[in-house]
């Protein structure tokens, strides 16, 4: 049996569609409250459960006060990250199924990126940048990381195809944060402690940069792969347990 759908839902849905269409820009601020009970023709009840759904989809913000109102939030990608760490923690997946996932997937981005024709604007600049802060920064475990991480964050979201940035950088974003945390509360840095484990890395790094500079579509994606199987072994010491910041 087919349930009706409540006016808050119909509502919200006709309002949500109106800020994904770009019909609302974000930080526009949606109409009043009265003027929304005339467009719809409802009670208050209604309209006040329809802004509460969107500011739990992360939507729009309620403001208080005289000059307050909702104010329209575009969708953003970390909301995605932590939606989904959420649904892993729930399932009890441990973190290094995430660094696992990965392995599998970022070696396409990296194939992908060497393939952009226009990559020597697009992506390198910011992949050498990445890449040039980690090894300033070589001796120093918590710098180096968050550097290190810096540069396969870059490689993610430039790779040329919006759904697999998304869906990849979600999963970037999952492990990135929770090797912050790690550094960050206990300093608990793992096999990266030792500066022979960052000077390795940083190389391995520096190889996928140099095949994507070169357009060698299968050694990027063959250097990333050994890579996460190199990095898999770096899991020892570190608390496989999720801790993603709202």
């Amino acid at each position: 049996q087919l349930r009706q759908p409540r006016l808050s839902e119909v509502v919200a849905d006709i309002l949500r569609k109106r800020i994904l269409g770009s019909q609302l820009n974000d930080g526009d601020m949606l109409p009043k409250q009265e003027e929304l009970i005339a467009e719809f023709n409802v009670s208050a009840d209604p309209i006040r459960e329809a802004l509460r759904i969107l500011e739990t989809e992360g939507l729009v913000t309620m403001q208080r006060g005289s000059q307050g109102g909702a104010i329209v939030h575009y969708p953003q990608p970390t909301k995605a990250a932590f939606m989904l760490s959420m649904v892993l923690e729930s399932r009890k997946v441990p973190i290094d199924a995430v660094q696992r996932a990965l392995r599998q997937l970022e070696p396409a981005c990296a194939a992908s990126c060497a393939a952009q024709p226009d990559r020597a604007q697009t992506i390198l600049p910011y992949l050498r940048a990445a890449l040039d802060s980690a090894f300033a920064s070589i001796e120093d475990a918590g710098l180096y990381i968050s550097y290190g991480r810096q540069f396969h964050t870059e490689l993610v979201a430039r790779c040329g195809n919006d759904a697999i940035s998304l869906v990849v950088g979600a999963l970037e974003a999952i492990w990135s944060t929770h090797v912050d945390s790690l550094a960050r509360k206990a300093e608990n840095f793992g096999s990266f402690a030792i500066r022979s484990v960052r000077v390795s890395t940083a190389k391995q790094n520096e190889k996928i940069y140099s095949c994507i500079v070169a357009g060698d579509v299968d050694g990027a994606e063959r250097a990333t792969r050994h890579f996460f199987s190199d990095r898999l072994q770096e899991l020892r010491g570190w608390r496989h347990t999720f801790d993603m910041d709202p």
